[in-house]
């Protein structure tokens, strides 16, 4: 059993194979990173290696074929939940304290499958105050059988005294490279530039969120670039490819400021437009006028570079 198809954190691969082959599996532990790097990926193959009955590559025991068909009844994810109240006032969704008194009360019923039980809390910095002090306990006094695994992207958001009583691993951002190369050879992406690399971030669910996008954002950073060699009226007709998508406008001013700061090393005019596009991103935000707001700032830079 191995982490031979996620791609990156390399050390981390070792350490969780480490405790698999020593049998020096703890009860909990906390993933921490930013979103879209694997770390539920890691969470849920590092699972499977717990409850698996023989410890081996290619295992066909009953927990790896119950595991690979989501029927293990020894493993369980948690996630956060929406309610209508919240879907209409556009809050976000939390892992509540029933939640989390549901697992603990599944937690003390004994395995079935494997000699272990493992449970996932995804997102788990969206768990209310509440919830984290009701799984407090669990995590200071854990059956023998349990191996509880949250996953969060701000360590903030946790207790010091959840924190106190996990793991921590470190997740890191994928690399540029190793990321290019995974996007081109299984996801057939092409034509990905440093520029657009920048934007993803390391995360490979940024990336294929913004699949399909990279003409486009070639284009944009190409309209960037020329508007000191061009007139405002043919920058405002150029700019109408901006807002073509308005549900991914805030990716392409992210995109955008990402283009100032890199033609900005070597010219100051271009990053002092950045806080240009900050605002239009904070009026977009406030349900402003997307096409108004994106014509100002469209004037607003050219005004700037060419003064």
């Amino acid at each position: 059993m191995s982490f031979e198809n996620i791609i990156g954190n390399d050390k981390i691969k070792q350490i969780l194979t480490k405790a698999i082959e020593t049998n020096n599996i703890l009860h909990s532990y906390i993933f921490l990173g930013q979103e879209g790097i694997g770390k539920k990926l890691f969470a849920k193959e590092f699972a499977k290696m717990c409850l698996c009955n023989t410890k081996k590559n290619n295992c066909t025991c009953k927990s790896c074929i119950s595991f690979n068909t989501e029927n293990n009844t020894d493993f369980n994810i948690i996630s956060p939940q929406d309610n209508k109240k919240e879907k209409t006032n556009n809050v976000t969704a939390t892992i509540k304290i029933e939640q989390i008194r549901e697992m603990v009360n599944k937690i003390l019923e004994k395995p079935i499958i494997s000699d272990r039980k493992v449970y996932i809390i995804d997102d788990a910095d969206k768990m209310t105050t509440e919830a984290q002090n009701c799984l407090l306990k669990t995590l200071e006094e854990p059956p023998s059988y349990v191996t509880i695994i949250l996953i969060g992207a701000n360590e903030e958001k946790f207790l010091n005294t959840i924190k106190s009583r996990c793991t921590k691993i470190n997740f890191q951002n994928i690399q540029d490279s190793v990321l290019k190369t995974y996007l081109e050879t299984n996801c057939d992406m092409k034509n990905i530039t440093d520029t657009m690399l920048k934007i993803y971030n390391g995360s490979i669910k940024k990336a294929l969120e913004l699949k399909g996008k990279e003409e486009k954002f070639i284009e944009i950073e190409n309209m960037i670039k020329s508007i000191e060699n061009e007139n405002i009226v043919k920058i405002l007709n150029k700019g109408k490819i901006i807002y073509e998508e308005q549900s991914e406008i805030i990716n392409i001013l992210e995109y955008i400021n990402i283009v100032l700061y890199e033609i900005g090393k070597n010219n100051l005019k271009y990053l002092n437009c950045i806080q240009k596009v900050n605002n239009a991103i904070n009026n977009i935000k406030r349900n402003c006028n997307i096409e108004m707001n994106i014509d100002n700032l469209l004037i607003e830079i050219w005004e700037e570079i060419n003064k």
